[in-house]
């Protein structure tokens, strides 16, 4: 069974049936008989299990259709094999860093340890911002201060902790960020002398930090802020776009408010250009580990067994962590999903995974830990679109591809957001907030057109082109790191 246009009763299907009721756009209908118990495919996998008698031409979804058993034939590297050689070099307009990787962009950043400094850290971007001074650093693209609700009231060590820690210091080496000031309270438990210790923020040109209790309090500190940023933004101005080569790209790839639709044009398409972009020496994050649960193997077999074996362990990890917070993994689709037309979380992963291509999976990654190698990789996060995006950014994406077919409307600053519609509803009721319109494949345009199209405007985002999510001003409020543990 497929998912389709909006049928009325009667109307004819490719498989010699006729639709029994009205089956709304992009839902699912039934093409033969199906019995209480039988599985049920969508994409030649199964996506959950019939819990009632289904005629053919009767419409698929929650009043029919359960998760029933979850089990998957890993099959580990049985369907891996190399992509085929770029026709061209491709390459872009980047900000070259000392660390080798390239910035798609060139923010000024006001790094948080914690909290109870995020205010001051807004304080000091808008005091820059009010006294104008910024205009005279035309390469500067603009200040962005990241701040947050934790960093405190936690424990000081254990996965909560870490997570945290990768978070914060994946930000402060983000090459989109041309300089950092980095502002804590003081008392914290995420202390800035641990980052900098831990993770080599000691480049005092492009870096520096403050606590507000050792600086004198609010007035003080944004003073002198102000002032330490005027000086980073000097610094940061220094830097110019000059020619990258497409394997400088780091994306990360995300679909949020998905629907019926996503997993047969938007998602692949994206998946396209992930292959373009790895052929090229790139790479492309996958993420979303609740979102990939029934679809795993898909991606186990394009691994090596200790690859595929370490996306299992977070898949296991996470049937623990759902269990233990009296939750479940068919927690999700979403109900905004299921007026899209997805039903069960195994149909939901199946489209979401079509966002990796077919590429080898080279790398398995803890969210926000550093990306070490080149290639297609899986990077483990919630499937909470700005929590995960906030770990792809950390773990140094300069660029964000974002499906959709039910509407987002976000931004990551400092990293760039392209939006990809999935259905033509879509586009034309918030083309003002879409990049790409994947609904044409429903009309005639092919998935390798709009994956060259996606790919096309990478390259140019890259190199400076701002997206929608840009030019309305997104990114200010997205940062939200993955929060583990207990609050103390």
């Amino acid at each position: 069974m497929v998912a389709l246009i909006a049928l009325a009763p009667g109307a004819p299907l490719d498989a010699g049936c006729a639709a029994t009721e009205a089956i709304p756009a992009g839902h699912k209908v039934a093409i033969r008989p199906i019995a209480p118990g039988e599985p049920v495919l969508k994409y030649g996998q199964v996506i959950g299990i019939a819990t009632r008698p289904i005629a053919a031409g009767a419409h698929v979804h929650v009043q029919n259709l359960g998760m029933g058993a979850h089990k998957q034939d890993h099959g580990f590297g049985s369907a891996a094999g190399a992509l085929p050689a770029p026709d061209a070099p491709a390459s872009f307009q980047g900000f070259h860093r000392p660390s080798g990787r390239v910035g798609t962009r060139n923010y000024v950043g006001i790094l948080t340890s914690v909290n109870c400094a995020g205010s001051v850290a807004r304080f000091i971007a808008e005091e820059a911002e009010r006294q104008g001074w910024l205009a005279d650093y035309p390469n500067v693209d603009g200040i962005v201060p990241i701040v947050h609700g934790t960093g405190c009231g936690m424990s000081g060590k254990g996965e909560g902790y870490e997570t945290l820690f990768r978070t914060i210091a994946g930000y402060g080496h983000n090459p989109n960020f041309g300089a950092i000031l980095m502002v804590g309270l003081g008392c914290e438990v995420m202390q800035i002398p641990d980052l900098i210790d831990r993770r080599a923020l000691k480049d005092s040109a492009r870096f520096r930090y403050m606590t507000i209790q050792q600086t004198g309090g609010t007035r003080a500190t944004v003073d002198k802020g102000v002032a330490i940023l005027r000086e980073l933004a000097a610094e940061a101005d220094r830097a110019t776009r000059r020619t990258a080569p497409a394997s400088a790209l780091v994306m990360g790839m995300q679909c949020g408010g998905s629907d019926g639709y996503s997993g047969i044009t938007a998602n692949p398409a994206l998946g396209i250009a992930s292959d373009l972009l790895v052929a090229q020496g790139g790479i492309s994050i996958l993420s979303e580990t609740s979102e990939i649960y029934g679809a795993e193997h898909l991606l186990t077999r394009r691994a090596d067994p200790e690859t595929g074996r370490k996306l299992i362990d977070l898949i296991e990890w996470w049937e623990d962590y759902t269990a233990r917070n009296f939750g479940e993994m068919d927690n999700n689709p979403s109900p905004g999903n299921k007026r899209g037309g997805l039903t069960t979380i195994l149909e939901k992963s199946l489209g979401a995974v079509a966002k990796g291509g077919s590429a080898p999976l080279s790398a398995v990654y803890r969210y926000g830990e550093p990306i070490d190698r080149p290639g297609f990789v899986f990077m483990d996060s919630p499937g909470y679109d700005p929590c995960s995006v906030t770990g792809q950014v950390a773990s140094g994406a300069n660029l964000i591809a974002f499906t959709t077919g039910r509407g987002s409307v976000s931004g990551y600053r400092p990293v760039p957001c392209i939006k990809i519609a999935s259905n033509p509803d879509l586009w034309r009721r918030m083309e003002p907030d879409m990049d790409v319109d994947c609904g044409a494949i429903l009309s005639g345009a092919t998935l390798q057109e709009k994956g060259h199209e996606i790919f096309d405007l990478m390259l140019a985002v890259a190199s400076s082109a701002p997206t929608k999510s840009e030019a309305q001003g997104f990114g200010a409020v997205e940062f939200v790191p993955w929060q583990i543990g207990a609050v103390m």
